[in-house]
């Protein structure tokens, strides 16, 4: 009786907690999950939150997009995707000011720099950006069963708390303009993580330079 009614609480809580904790989209934000695991713990919540995420959000997610790639067409759909990136993106490749990699698991990185996309310590994109992710839009869409998580990053300079404010407004204003754009918001996730996680030395300001941006990981939705 007890543990029934452990359980039954922890559902309760559960729900409540997972409901003010998604974005727009429905899925579970960082704030969210930290806020439910940080209120009720226990194996009830666990299974809770995996079920909502795992199972619910992921058909839900197909259900959006038309359906799963099956398994054997994921390599090509993700090559000639990231082939199309580079040829659409070919100029700002050139520039420097973005860049396209294949990741492991079929999945592609698009990168932009922040100076180029954002206004100086600002969260307001550049408006001679606003062709370049028409183009990455587009090109998304063509590609429409993909999840696109979209990942703010700044240098080391300023107060952490500063700095994961601004990647957060930035990869937010990113993940605004895909879906203004017609991108499918169950597709598109925004999260900042500051200056947590460098891809160059902070030490020089070419490092940081690169330190400052915003990534699209693009990962396929696979029947698996």
């Amino acid at each position: 009786m007890h543990h029934q009614l452990v359980k039954g609480i922890a559902i309760a809580a559960t729900a409540s907690i997972l409901f003010t904790g998604c974005a727009s989209d429905g899925t579970m934000t960082e704030t969210g999950k930290g806020a439910a695991i940080g209120t009720v713990s226990g194996a009830a919540l666990g299974a809770a939150i995996g079920s909502f995420s795992g199972n619910a959000g992921r058909g839900a997610l197909i259900g959006a997009v038309g359906g799963a790639l099956a398994g054997g067409m994921v390599g090509a759909y993700m090559e000639n995707q990231r082939k199309d990136f580079e040829r659409a993106l070919a100029p700002e490749i050139s520039a420097g000011v973005i860049r396209v990699q294949k990741l492991p698991n079929d999945q592609l990185l698009v990168g932009m720099t922040g100076e180029t996309a954002f206004a100086v310590d600002s969260a307001e994109i550049n408006p001679g950006f606003y062709s370049t992710l028409d183009k990455i839009s587009g090109i998304v869409k063509k590609y429409g069963k993909t999840q696109l998580n979209v990942a703010g990053h700044t240098d080391s300079t300023g107060s952490a708390e500063h700095n994961q404010v601004l990647s957060e407004r930035r990869a937010g204003s990113v993940q605004g303009y895909l879906v203004s754009n017609g991108v499918l918001p169950q597709r598109v996730s925004a999260a900042g993580y500051g200056k947590s996680q460098p891809i160059a030395s902070n030490a020089s300001e070419a490092g940081r330079r690169l330190n400052r941006r915003v990534d699209i990981t693009i990962i396929p939705i696979t029947e698996g």
